[in-house]
């Protein structure tokens, strides 16, 4: 089988990677022929050029480039792709990504991976990145059930666990576990640093340890993301803010009142859900 990847950054080269390793033949295009010339270097591709027309080999087209991006590649490349093409992409977002694509092409599939690292870019591609981790397929009533089931299947071997659901049950859900995490994680930066005694400020960022690292790493990671998680799925995230700002308003008044029964109650009820995600 031929796969077909456009953007070749930490996902896209991941998927690559271990397709490869399993005897795909891969074609990757890249907008930059510097990340081509180092995907073939790597053994990321077979091939690789900053030309869609190379697409026109691939029996499975995985999109992987910012939310922002994917519509306008797909329009770009339907001309060269056979009817029975499937495409799918590995967007954070879903339901704005599959409303605007579905239309264009018929065997298009949503994707989620759940994986990643703090780096991006060719570079940034590791072998096994989807190993245990969650695959969001997000098909339609109208999504032909062979392209889902041969995007799944190969979502087994990249060895993920693959989850089927909805464009906007998806999308309502990684709200609460990753576009909210990333906002909240933001904003505990962004309030720290607005200590007014700078020598205050100084002593936190060396005393910081794995309590701050931890619940702030996803908020000083890369802006464009947040911004596109913000604008595709605002709705759902603003929901879920509305409801965290209500939680910590709670905390608020229970510390203003010294009510530290109320606060114990409330840290054993978040003990116990925690153990309910599976991290």
């Amino acid at each position: 089988m031929n796969i077909g990847i456009v953007g070749l950054g930490l996902i896209g080269g991941s998927i690559g990677l271990d397709l490869r390793s399993r005897g795909f033949n891969v074609f990757g295009v890249s907008s930059r022929q510097q990340t081509c010339s180092r995907a073939q270097a790597r053994g990321v591709v077979n091939e690789a050029s900053i030309n869609l027309s190379l697409m026109a080999a691939a029996d499975v087209v995985f999109i992987c480039t910012p939310l922002l991006s994917i519509e306008p590649i797909v329009r770009e490349l339907v001309p060269y792709l056979s009817p029975d093409t499937i495409v799918t992409d590995v967007g954070s977002v879903k339901t704005p990504i599959v409303q605007a694509v579905s239309p264009l092409w018929p065997n298009f599939v949503g994707g989620h991976p759940m994986a990643g690292t703090a780096e991006s870019g060719i570079e940034a591609a590791v072998p096994d990145l989807f190993v245990g981790r969650p695959y969001v397929v997000t098909p339609t009533a109208q999504t032909p059930p062979r392209a889902v089931d041969k995007v799944e299947e190969i979502a087994r071997l990249l060895g993920a666990k693959v989850y089927r659901c909805g464009p906007i049950e998806h999308d309502r859900a990684v709200a609460w576990i990753s576009h909210l995490p990333l906002m909240a994680s933001a904003t505990l930066v962004a309030a720290c640093d607005l200590e007014g005694d700078r020598d205050i400020v100084n002593l936190a960022q060396n005393l910081a340890s794995s309590g701050f690292r931890d619940t702030s790493r996803v908020g000083g990671g890369n802006p464009e993301l947040g911004v596109m998680v913000a604008k595709y799925n605002r709705e759902e995230l603003l929901r879920s803010l509305s409801i965290y700002r209500d939680c910590l308003d709670g905390f608020i008044s229970d510390i203003e009142d010294e009510n530290w029964q109320a606060i114990e109650h409330k840290l054993k009820l978040t003990q116990q859900a925690r153990q309910n995600y599976k991290l």
